[in-house]
């Protein structure tokens, strides 16, 4: 039973007693006839209290009973026999006589006084009406709950029922209509008119009034910084297994290298552009406020209720060292107090590989290419002849296959005001668009909140996966690379040995003999447990703690048959790796939160720990007898390492924010973070943040009434990075070496003692808008990074027995804008048509480098050449030098094709008589200068989406762009190699493109030769490609539909298609180079797994 200190409709608190029944009258999936006639009771009481009787009765039914403890005393004593009774028959007998009444909405029951008869009541009965109506919301949905109060009375009111509908008998001329999250309406009675139909409108400013922010919450219009919230309603037909996917073209300044098309993979985040050379670009995930690393992990996406983004100094500067790459603040969805609820989801697809534009050739055209040769004479191998052109396997669609996708979850969520809780479990499976890739993973969360006290919250949480790779998967390489001649089956379908004669690439494996038998798996446990609780200590002041611990568990074995190419040589090969990750964390907060007058101060101490284990332990056995697949069988062992590492951080944190009249509005923050790898000369950094806004529409002087949202936000700060290496502040030694036998120990790294903490210093400015009663949205904002003391493993001479040390080395600029912009075009009961677009822009330049001395003994800043670790035909390098961004390519500078002999050609530079130098071509690779040829980041990227609603379809599409930026394309380096390789399938020739065959020809391609040695494959800018693109990244239609009488509160079924097209150039696959492809700097690998299109059905039911 519910007491009310208060009237029971006094308008300023129903809204808070409402909000409790419309909870449980949401998910009551039986109508109230059906309810009322199902149930029915026996009681028998003599002399015992009306408040007794009530409570057995809310015992053995699902009847809440509410009332106003100043009015109504239930300690009167009642006698009451009954017998399978309906309800009201039973209140009948409790009341009788007692001077209370009572009104039944739905399965509430709301007790009241009878007022006294009075001359003047006896009046006004007589001139009382009955007014009826239904309230819906602007989509034509009925509104569940809604208030109904006569004006100027405390007293008389009701709430709406399951349809919507209401009935109350008034004597005034006016009704309130309210329900949270809408815009209260009042509604003038009209004389001979009893029904009305009221129409309410979302209170957008409202709606999304509290967002997480750092370690607490805020209204949205306090907040001084740059961030970006994400909800699950925006996610929900997605059917990616990757939460960094999740993002991709859903937030300005935000850019997402996709997962490859291979299952299981994720994508990598860039906030910003990149604010370090060391280490990942990868921004910090806080998971439910638990600081996890890097990456999301094993998170189910389903799991997932609000992402939020954290951009600027003002909103990162709070995670000190960790937030130099951005954060991102990931909320999953917790239990709620009222009737439980069952979530069930269902999605299965199919996905197939795709090829962008590029196109490999098939027998008839390689052969073509080859007689098209310049040295006819040179081609040797004996199978050479016309009938070369009816040999035509297709190894792509050898390995190709449609791929299955099936993902499953099933949510519980449920309590009441003392415990809720919310369980989910989700099943994703997916084979592979590549043969011979299985991904599986199993996820669970449980989390709980439960309040003994009033000031006492507990909520303990448990969350786990395990995520299985079964590889037996073709090759990704060869199924651009093997030449089209060759089969892998003889006459008779049988599979051919390696190197067999029978190929015109005779040295080539069959890679599909070797997969007979070998094989890899891996499987990944991910276990992590939390106890938090928070404590109300007064109104204003509250303390928390948040306490984590996290195992991670991964075990991947490897079986190289003896029979296989790679094994044949060592009589067979097998593998064990493990690892065991143990991270712990924990942080302790002390809130302050109070109001004094128009003031209102928000501030927060903290003490944070957060620190990292992991041992692995790697193993290698040759020489066995096929079949067998445990190290103990093995001849000797090959291989075997392992290793520890281990990390710490402490940190103390304050935050503070203050608004005046919701005006104007202060944050100041700052944070000191100690770190296990640094010395002690510069082992604790500091770290923060200052910021202002003020919200222009709250000024008195402003009349602009169709203006919503008008604030201007300016912040200045600093966050910082650590070294990737865990101890670069000591001299380290290898222990494992020997010389004669002997063991030993030789220096593996220099220490640098001194090495301080990279800082990054944040200067944003941003402005807000929102009109007509927020149909139209608008956010700009702008950014000035500015990266001291870089931290870096500086080059050296391998003399002193190692070859880099950690160094800070320089300054690095990030500058840029970010803006998205949001609209309804149509909102009406019927229709409705939004549209969102959103575009960043970032140039990121190096400042400074430290300084070496030269043969002349002078100090001079010299640039860094970084090699991408790549070599098909030589490197795409990179060159770190001040004025530069610090992914410019490092290149020969591609002049074109000689026109007279169809030479290769490049750019050289020679100094003339007069000093003067100028650039002139070659044709002689080794004479060409390496220059500086573009950068990989783009100029402008970003997305836009619209959905479009009638009735209960939906239409919803989401598209990507990029405009700028180059791409090194290794593909063409290798499959557009002019006759180098000889060995491999080469690449059509694509539109526009044309080879040179005799002089005067104006030919983008040079002549091709057998084994050309003219090296025009080798490295340079004729390699760089731009990336330009614009993507459909998804299509999705869905129908909504509600299905009470079967317990269905709501069904959504839909249809999703996922990278449905793509406008580019780009002569590769796809613009978007994975992340595990190095998207970062900018270069495409011919190895990496195709990207995919999928097509996907969901069903989602909610009982």
């Amino acid at each position: 039973m519910k007491k009310c200190n208060q009237k029971w409709f006094n308008p300023q608190k129903v809204k808070k007693q409402i909000a409790i029944a419309v909870a449980i009258s949401l998910v009551c999936a039986i109508p109230i006839s059906t309810f009322a006639q199902v149930l029915k009771f026996s009681i028998k009481k003599s002399n015992t209290s009306i408040q007794s009787v009530l409570q057995e009765l809310e015992k053995g039914s699902e009847y809440t009973f509410f009332y106003n403890d100043n009015q109504v005393k239930l300690d009167k004593k009642v006698s009451i026999n009954v017998e399978d009774a309906p309800i009201e028959v039973v209140l009948n007998q409790i009341f009788e006589n007692s001077g209370y009444s009572y009104r039944i909405v739905e399965n509430q029951i709301v007790i009241y006084t009878i007022p006294t008869t009075t001359a003047q009541q006896t009046v006004q009965q007589q001139k009382q009406q009955k007014v009826t109506g239904a309230v819906k919301d602007i989509a034509g949905d009925p509104i569940i709950g809604a208030s109904i109060i006569e004006k100027g009375s405390s007293s008389n009111g009701t709430i709406t029922n399951v349809n919507g509908e209401f009935s109350l008998i008034v004597t005034g001329n006016e009704l309130q209509v309210s329900y949270i999250g809408y815009i209260p309406q009042t509604i003038n009675l009209k004389p001979g008119v009893s029904s009305y139909n009221v129409i309410m409108k979302e209170d957008t400013k409202t709606l999304d009034e509290v967002v997480v922010v750092g370690y607490s919450t805020q209204k949205k219009e306090s907040l001084t910084g740059a961030l970006q919230t994400v909800k699950s309603d925006k996610l929900k037909d997605i059917t990616t297994p990757s939460v960094e996917n999740m993002l991709n073209g859903k937030v300005p300044g935000v850019y997402v290298a996709p997962g490859s098309g291979q299952p299981g993979s994720g994508g990598a985040v860039v906030i910003r552009g990149q604010a370090t050379l060391s280490g990942t670009t990868a921004p910090l995930w806080v998971i439910d406020g638990v600081i996890v690393g890097s990456n999301a992990g094993a998170l189910n996406p389903s799991d997932i209720e609000t992402m939020t983004i954290l951009k600027d100094a003002a909103s990162t500067a709070i995670y000190g060292s960790q937030g130099a790459n951005g954060v991102i603040l990931v909320t999953t969805k917790n239990g709620k107090a009222e009737k439980m609820t069952v979530n069930v989801s269902a999605k299965v697809g199919i996905s197939k590989l795709g090829r962008g534009n590029m196109e490999m050739m098939d027998g008839a055209e390689l052969y073509d290419y080859y007689k098209s040769f310049s040295n006819q004479e040179a081609i040797t191998f004996s199978r050479y002849n016309d009938e070369l052109r009816n040999c035509n396997f297709d190894w792509f669609d050898l390995a190709a296959q449609t791929g299955v996708t099936q993902d499953y979850n099933v949510s519980l969520s449920g309590g009441n005001e003392k415990i809720r809780s919310f369980l989910s479990i989700g099943v994703y499976d997916e084979e592979g668009a590549v043969k011979g890739y299985d991904y599986t993973r199993y996820n669970f969360r449980l989390k709980t909140t439960y309040n003994p006290f009033e000031w006492l919250s507990i909520k303990p949480a448990l969350a786990g996966s395990r995520r299985d790779i079964e590889d037996k998967q073709y090759d990704v390489t060869s199924m651009f690379q093997r030449l089209p001649w060759d089969s892998p089956f003889d006459e008779e379908g049988n599979l051919v040995p390696n190197r067999y004669t029978g190929w015109v690439n005779s040295s080539n494996s069959n890679y599909l003999y070797d997969l007979q038998w070998n094989k890899s798996n891996s499987t990944n446990y991910e276990f992590m447990g939390n106890l938090d609780f928070d404590i109300r200590i007064t109104d204003w002041l509250s303390f928390s703690s948040v306490n984590n611990y996290k195992y991670i568990g991964y075990n991947y074995s490897e079986y190289t048959d003896p029979r296989s190419s790679s094994g044949e040589g060592v009589d067979g090969r097998m593998r064990e790796y493990q690892t065991t990750t143990v991270r712990r964390y924990s942080n302790h907060i002390i809130r302050f939160n109070k109001m004094f007058g128009k003031h209102s101060i928000n501030a927060l101490a903290a003490y944070e720990f957060n620190d990292y284990w992991a041992k692995a332990t790697d193993m290698y056995g040759i020489g066995f007898i096929p079949g067998f697949e445990v190290l103990d069988v093995v001849a000797k062992p090959e291989k075997v390492g392992g290793s520890i590492s281990e990390w710490a951080v402490q940190s103390l944190l304050f935050n503070a924010n203050y608004a005046f009249d919701n005006k104007y509005l202060a944050q100041l923050s700052f944070r000191r973070d100690g770190a296990s790898n640094f010395g002690d000369n510069a082992k604790y950094g500091n770290f923060f943040s200052i910021s202002a806004g003020w919200n222009i529409n709250r000024e008195k002087w402003f009349h602009a009434s169709w203006v919503d949202v008008l604030k201007l936000r300016i912040s200045y700060g600093s966050v910082g990075n650590r070294p990737s290496s865990l101890y670069p502040q000591y001299d380290l030694y290898s222990v494992s070496s020997k010389y004669n036998e002997e063991s030993g120990a030789l220096i593996s790294q220099l220490g640098n003692k001194d090495l301080t903490w990279e800082k990054t210093y944040t200067t944003g400015i941003g402005v807000d808008v929102a009109f007509f009663d927020n149909r139209l949205r608008a956010s700009f904002d702008w950014y000035n990074k500015y990266t001291s003391n870089i931290l870096y493993a500086v080059p050296i001479s391998g003399l002193v027995g190692v070859t880099s040390m950690w160094k800070n080395i320089g300054e690095m600029q990030n500058q840029g804008f970010e803006l998205s912009i949001g609209g309804d075009i149509i909102r009406t009961k019927d229709w409705d048509w939004n549209i969102e677009i959103n575009l960043g822009h970032n140039k990121n330049k190096l400042k400074k480098l430290y300084k070496t001395k030269n043969a002349e003994g002078q100090f001079v800043e010299k640039p860094i050449i970084i090699s991408d670790g790549t070599s098909i035909a030589g490197t795409a390098k990179r060159v770190l030098q001040p004025g530069y961004p610090c992914d410019t390519y490092y290149l020969k500078e591609w002049a074109g094709v000689n026109p007279e002999n169809g030479a290769p050609q490049w750019y050289k530079t020679v100094e003339n008589e007069d000093g003067t130098l100028s650039r002139q071509k070659t044709s002689n690779y080794s004479e060409a200068d390496q220059v500086k040829c573009g950068s990989s980041s783009p100029d402008i990227f970003g997305g836009f989406s619209t959905v479009l609603r009638w009735k209960d379809i939906d239409l919803n599409a989401v598209f990507g762009y990029s405009v700028g930026g180059q791409i090194y394309n290794y593909s063409r380096q290798e499959y557009d190699s002019d006759g180098a390789y000889n060995d491999r399938n080469q690449m059509k020739l694509q539109k526009g493109w044309n080879r040179w065959e005799k002089p005067g020809d104006i030919a983008t391609h040079p002549v091709a030769s057998y084994s050309n040695t003219s090296k025009s494959n080798s490295s340079s800018s004729r390699y760089l490609e731009k990336n330009d693109y614009l993507k459909l990244r998804s299509l999705s239609i869905g129908y909504n539909l509600k299905l009470p009488q079967y317990y269905i509160n709501n069904m959504r079924i839909f249809f999703t298609g996922e990278n449905l097209f793509c406008v580019t150039n780009y002569s590769g696959v796809d613009p978007e180079i994975p992340a595990s492809d190095g998207s970062v700097i900018g270069t495409a690998l011919p190895s990496v797994y195709p990207t995919v299109r999928k097509f996907m059905f969901g069903l989602n039911l909610t009982f």
